[in-house]
Parts: C-alpha cells; structure tokens; sequence
C-alpha cells in the first residue's frame, strides 16, 4: 500500500503547542495540543519555565501521530518548528534553566531600553538590527539580567530561544537554532547573517554563550530513540531549522510577494510584506524572511485579540462560562454604527510599537458614557484594533512606495465575521481568509517539505501548500466613513502621550513605595 509522505510542522506559541502533520498539498491529516503555562509573578514580568516547553511539545506530538491513520506513522519524513518568538531562556552547565524563561509579552526592561539607546545610539540599534528599540526584543532582557540578577548571569551557559532550546532536547548535541529564530533576539547583524559583534562586545556577552544560527531548511539534527519512543516519531527523523512565528505565519500565507499582507488576527496582531531587499524604517521593524531570501517588513499590536478576551474576562458578568458569549456579543456589536456611537478607545494596553514606538503607551477609553453597554465597548475594541492596523498599513504604503492590494487573514479572529468585514471596509481592500488559521504551523510544514527533498525551494513549497483562500470585499460607502473615523483616531495617541507617560511614572513610584 502506497501511502502519502507528511511532515509535521510543530508551533511552540505563547500559550501552546500545536503539531500538525502536513501533506504535499498543504493538507492537514493530523493535529495535536498541549498548552504552556505562563507565570505572572508581579506587574509586568511574565515568565516561563522551558521545562514546560518540553513537556508541551512531547504532549502535542505525541497525540498528533497517535490521530494519524493506522500504520502511517512512518510516513512522516521531516519536522521543523514554529516558536514564540523573543522569549529569552536561561540555561546553566547542565542544561538547566539559570533562571526563568523572560517572555515576549514581559516588561521590566523600560530603563534599560532608555539607557542602551543612550550610550549605543538607538540609531544603531535600528540600523543593526531592524529594530527601533523597543521592549519587545531581547537585547534589553541582557541587559536587566546583567544589572538585576548577577549571579543568574553568571551562571547561564547559553542564552536560548525557543527553537534552540527544543532542538536540543529532540535532537541532543548542542543548542543551535534557525536565522528566524534568531534574529528576534534584536542582537543580529541583519545584513550580515550573524550575531552583531557591535552588540555582543557592548553586552560583554561572547558569542560562545549563543546557539549557533543556521539557514532555514538546514538539517539540525535527528529526533533521539528515547524522543522517538516517547512521542511515536520515526527513529531518526530529521529536524530542519525555521523559527519565528510571524515569519513562518507569512510564510504559510504564501506572502513571498511585496504587494501581498499577511495578518495575523491573534493574541498580539502581527502583519507583514515580503521584501527582496534590506531596509529599517520606523514604520516597521525588518526581518528575515523564513524562506531564506529577503526580508519581512512586519507591524506589531502587542495587545490584540488578548483585549476581547480581557474584556469578557474582567467585566462580562457571565464571562467564558456561558460558551456563546463571544458569539453574542459579536452579534450586539454588529448592530451598533461606525465609531461604536461615540467610543473611541486606543489599544496600547502592552505599550506601542509601530510607528510611536513608546513602552509607556497606554489603553484609552474617550467618550464612554453612561448610554454605552458591554457590548459597545465589544465593538469599540476591535475598530481600535482594525483602525490601528489600517494606519500602520497606510504608513508602510507610504514609505515603501507602492500600495498593498490584499491582506491574508489568519488566527483566531480571522473566524469572526465582523472583523474580517470591518478590516476589508476599514482598509478598502480585500481580505482573503486562508483555509488554515494555523498558519505558522503550516509555514514550519513547508521548510520541512523542503528539508525532505518535495521541493527545490521553500518558496515553491509555499505555492504548492498555501492551498484557497475566501475573499472578503470592502463596502465602498463604509470605507469613506472609517476614513473620517481613521483621522480622529490618528490624533489620539498623541493627545493622551505626555499623561500616559506621566501615570506610568506615578504608578510606578507609587509600586515602589508600596511596603
């Protein structure tokens, strides 16, 4: 009996892992998950143990190959992985973790980001790493290490990623990982294809003390017998180096051409164009792209879909424990006008990147009345969220100079009708929803699918899989109103900085003072 080859494409995120077993076609045959529990041991820090990386990923892969039909187990001829990116862990002379895992979404690391921009130049910073300096890369959790836990310095062996950390554990050997999971650690000479020696001889942090970084599709290694034993992957199967979420969610949208969107519609909203060629702008931060050539011009909303959830979590009386809530509200919000009757509300709850680039930004509610009901503010959180997307869209436009004629949807809130409609009317253009919301899985699949040898590049492994996608279309008429919405929207942020900023200060004094 012939049977068909497959790939497993693993995404480690933030809050799970998920490992799907991929065909030629792009075709899901098998999923398995596991979530990753996440620590929150005072404001602003958040904190993982790797451990639990681990367990995670032996949990989901080993539930994915037992879906798998009878017999077919050995059909499975490569694996790469998709991880949260710029999640920093600590690892000591046994492979243990120094310290916890620092996560993405982590932000103790304001001073340090104001004093390394000061002696470094944050011009440098940008002009190095692509990346204006922000709270979000790596770079500054060195520094906070340095500074506010010596001893956990001293002792950690190998700063690793995701992806390293997880290779080494399937493979053994020592910890190396992908160009795409490197370069979110912000300390990547991005023209060049290493670590920065600029950056590591400011940091005092020697190169030894790194995973060492390889092209995607290089083979990283071999699953060992026990891996193989205890999660049912063929003995020996190979592991090909990828990384980074965002860049793997572009990838599994076929987004290897520059007019061309990704949007990611999940915890954090992360969008992107591919570019053939190097550039830094403050309208974006620059990647490298997971197909190994060019670049990803990516905009980031740290907090996203997060703020529904939040919403519903803290001030939805019946909350997540009447299954329909979500449904119902979106239902309520689709009934009420543009601008949600008055409400108009900022979503930097997790600080701004793109284009203000300010770790004090804050959320903000403006002209919330008594009239409003849970459902307005349902409605007013995801036009701030689409008009945000939209502007940072219109900035890159601008600066690259040429316009973006689509966007690809993926993740969870690419499933509700009133925000793929909103985005398409918001944007005035199309928006395309893949088949598959699990998009950086299926980007991993296709750099596995050419690691195995099914195609001579990866990114004729992104045409071959991306597979349909289901066309939403802007109504024109509501396009011109968001457009007037858009430039009241555009004035806040810098309406509300200086007291953001001033409220962040006062409530950290006021933290600090707390006995």
């Amino acid at each position: 009996m012939t049977t068909t080859p497959l790939v497993i494409g693993l995404d480690s995120s933030t809050q799970s892992t998920k490992a799907i077993a991929w065909t030629p076609a792009g075709e899901a045959v098998a999923e398995g998950r596991a979530d990753i529990p996440m620590a929150n041991p005072q404001m602003d820090f958040f904190e993982q143990n790797p451990q639990d990386w681990w367990q995670s990923t032996v949990t989901a892969l080993r539930d994915c190959v037992a879906k798998l039909p009878a017999g077919t187990a050995t059909s499975v001829q490569g694996m790469a992985i998709s991880n949260q990116r710029e999640t920093l862990g600590f690892m000591d002379e046994n492979d243990e973790p120094a310290y916890p895992a620092i996560v993405w979404l982590d932000e103790r690391s304001r001073q340090q980001i104001i004093e390394f921009s000061e002696s470094f130049g944050a011009e440098n910073i940008h002009r190095i790493t692509g990346r204006p300096p922000d709270l979000t890369p790596c770079l500054y959790r060195f520094l906070w290490l340095q500074q506010n836990e010596p001893q956990a310095w001293k002792n950690t062996r190998c700063f690793v990623d995701v992806q390293s950390y997880l290779i080494k554990k399937l493979c053994g050997g020592e910890y190396r990982n992908g160009w795409i999971s490197a370069d979110p650690m912000g300390i990547v000479d991005m023209e060049n294809h290493c670590w920065s020696k600029e950056l590591l001889d400011a940091l005092a942090l020697d190169e030894s003390r790194l995973p060492t970084m390889h092209p995607p599709g290089t083979k990283l290694g071999t699953v060992l017998p026990s891996v193989a034993k205890a999660t049912g992957l063929p003995a020996d199967l190979p592991v090909f180096a990828a990384g980074g979420d965002g860049q793997c969610a572009g990838l599994g949208t076929n987004c290897t051409i520059p007019d061309r969107a990704y949007v990611n519609l999940g915890t954090a909203i992360v969008s992107g164009i591919w570019s053939p060629h190097y550039r830094y702008n403050r309208s974006w931060r620059t990647e490298l792209a997971a197909q190994g050539e060019g670049y990803i011009f990516e905009n980031c909303l740290r907090s996203g879909a997060f703020l529904m959830n939040w919403f519903v979590d803290q001030f939805v009386a019946r909350g997540k424990a009447d299954a329909a809530v979500f449904e119902q509200l979106e239902h309520a919000a689709g009934r009420i006008p543009i601008g949600s009757e008055g409400l108009l509300i900022q979503p930097y709850f997790s600080g701004a990147m793109d284009p203000h680039w300010d770790s004090f930004a804050r959320g903000v509610f403006l002209g919330l009345s008594g009239s409003h009901t849970e459902a307005h503010i349902y409605r007013a959180l995801i036009e701030a969220i689409t008009l945000d997307q939209v502007m940072r869209t219109n900035d890159m436009e601008q600066a690259v100079g040429y316009p973006i004629t689509h966007f690809v949807a993926i993740g969870g809130g690419a499933n509700s009708p009133l925000w793929r409609q909103m985005l398409a009317d918001a944007s005035g253009k199309p928006v395309h929803v893949s088949q598959t919301i699990e998009a950086s899985a299926l980007g991993a699949g296709m750099i596995a699918a050419y690691g195995a040898g099914w195609y001579d590049s990866i990114t004729s492994a992104a045409q071959s899989m991306s597979g349909d996608t289901t066309a939403v279309y802007p109504d024109a008429a509501k396009t011109v109103i968001y457009e007037e919405l858009l430039s009241i929207y555009r004035k806040l942020y810098h309406a509300t900085a200086d007291i953001n900023h001033a409220m962040v200060s006062f409530a950290s004094k006021q933290h600090t003072a707390t006995p």
